[in-house]
């Protein structure tokens, strides 16, 4: 999964980004409002974590203009702790959820996590498909009980085929969402990391359709 940071703090953009990178997020930040309107509409992110109080630009206007031009990705809007109005506005332009600063970064990605799984239409924090259960809040992966050891990549490939199960997602879509923006992407990196996980779950699990794409193949066992 692929988010977008718009922060002008360079502190907390830092530790925002290395606890979404931890988390087994793809992470691009943005320090301003003008060059988060361009990435939010041009790229296409899973979800954003989106400042309101910004240079250039204000939150609630980059926000607007996204909504309008049908730009649909969840937002996480960061407000002020006591600014009730802000969080109304923020709403109120198209944010699907508000976080108040200072706040918890636990707190923060059980709400990103929430938007993401809510936007593919799970209810379910854990990913059971057959035999294969993904749990993206402890990064975890077991096939038929017994656990799973993936790297970043891995997982987070993993967890957007899981997130698209039974659809036939491209390579460059994959692309698009496991890496950031200023990541060498080199589609045989794509194809070496599915023969992976091939080997570590099973070969038959992610089907190859040639000139199409991938598709996980395991069926939804809840």
């Amino acid at each position: 999964m692929r988010v977008l940071v718009v922060e002008d703090s360079e502190a907390l953009a830092a530790q925002l980004r290395a606890a979404l990178a931890a988390a087994h997020f793809a992470v691009d930040v943005a320090p301003d409002g003008e060059e988060a309107l361009f990435l939010g509409e041009t790229e296409p992110y899973d979800a954003v974590i989106l400042d309101l109080g910004l240079p250039r630009l204000d939150g609630l206007t980059v926000l607007r203009r996204w909504r309008a031009a049908g730009r649909a990705m969840p937002v996480l809007v960061l407000t002020a702790r006591d600014s009730w109005t802000e969080k109304v506005a923020g709403l109120d332009a198209g944010a699907d959820d508000y976080l108040g600063k200072p706040f918890a970064m636990e707190e923060l990605l059980a709400r990103l996590r929430a938007l993401v799984r809510r936007a593919h239409g799970r209810a379910q924090a854990e990913i059971a498909l057959g035999g294969l259960r993904i749990d993206p809040a402890a990064g975890t992966v077991s096939l038929h009980g017994a656990p799973v050891r993936l790297t970043g990549l891995e997982f987070r490939l993993l967890a957007y085929l899981a997130h698209r199960a039974g659809q036939v997602v491209s390579k460059t879509e994959l692309t698009e969402h496991l890496y950031a923006q200023d990541f060498d992407r080199d589609s045989n990196t794509l194809e070496v990391v599915i023969g992976r996980l091939r080997r570590k779950l099973d070969p038959a699990l992610i089907e190859t359709l040639r000139g199409q794409g991938y598709r996980l193949a395991a069926a939804d066992g809840g």
